[in-house]
């Protein structure tokens, strides 16, 4: 059974930077990690791949310092890892990432199954997973908890929902995007560790992946960041005079003024 996991590279800390002339994050000084969901995603693999056997490929969209994350994949147990970087693909959103994810997996050609994490912490669009899906014409189930059986070109998986949850059978291959429910990341082993040192991680860019300029990076994102800013939080404080009628008055006064009430 051949599996992509899709994987992306996000700060790891709140205590992030905007450049005030292009709207977007700064990256540097700030350490990266693998995006929380997308680990559950990776897990998940591993234990399929672990039952019914194959291989597990990584992928990542990113800068070049995302081949360190795309090496603690293989650490954790992936086969293999792709990363996909060309300055070409700068300023994408989801629309235009998913675009370049689908041309990456279709130069892989074999593959059953592609998992991916609910959504990154820095975006939380959780759009990729479903416009991947539209793009390769493949089955997606959403927010998966558990994988109950993949037998004869079929998968059985319970999808989370607000009363509980839903059994889905769907036809291979298909996409799905998991939840953390799913299952507990496991930590590397020495000998992954090792195999990851050597490994060889290609990078792809747009030539390689015989893509359409127009609909990677900003040329073929369909939503523009206008502005990026933190909110300014003020305090003031005032003291009230009089009776405790009056004070009551005041103060609900002075909140409807502010539209709190």
């Amino acid at each position: 059974m051949d599996i992509i996991v899709c994987l992306k590279q996000v700060p790891g800390t709140t205590q992030v930077k905007i450049d005030p002339q292009t709207n977007t994050l700064v990256r540097q000084g700030i350490k990266n990690i693998t995006n929380p969901f997308d680990t559950y995603a990776l897990e998940a693999a591993i234990r399929l791949k672990e039952q019914y056997g194959g291989k597990v490929t990584a992928i990542s969209m990113g800068p070049p310092q995302a081949d360190e994350m795309l090496r603690e994949a293989i650490s954790l147990g992936a086969d293999e890892a792709i990363l996909l970087s060309d300055r070409a693909f700068a300023g994408a959103d989801t629309l235009a990432t998913s675009y370049t994810l689908a041309r990456a997996i279709t130069k892989i050609e074999k593959y059953d199954l592609i998992i991916c994490g609910r959504q990154t912490i820095d975006g939380d669009t959780g759009q990729v997973g479903p416009e991947l899906a539209e793009m390769l014409s493949l089955p997606f189930v959403a927010y998966v908890s558990k994988i109950e059986e993949i037998n004869n070109g079929q998968m059985r998986v319970q999808r989370m929902i607000e009363e509980g949850y839903e059994v889905i059978e769907a036809p291979l291959p298909a996409v799905i995007s998991v939840v953390k429910e799913i299952n507990v990341p496991r930590l590397p082993s020495l000998r992954g560790i090792t195999r990851a040192k050597s490994a060889v991680i290609p990078a792809w860019g747009a030539k390689e992946l015989d893509a359409d300029q127009d609909r990677v990076g900003l040329a073929g994102s369909a939503t523009r960041v206008i502005k990026i800013f933190f909110p300014q939080r003020g305090k003031r404080a005032e003291i009230l005079q009089g009776s405790p009628q009056s004070q009551v008055a005041s103060l609900v006064t002075k909140l409807r003024e502010n539209g709190l009430i």
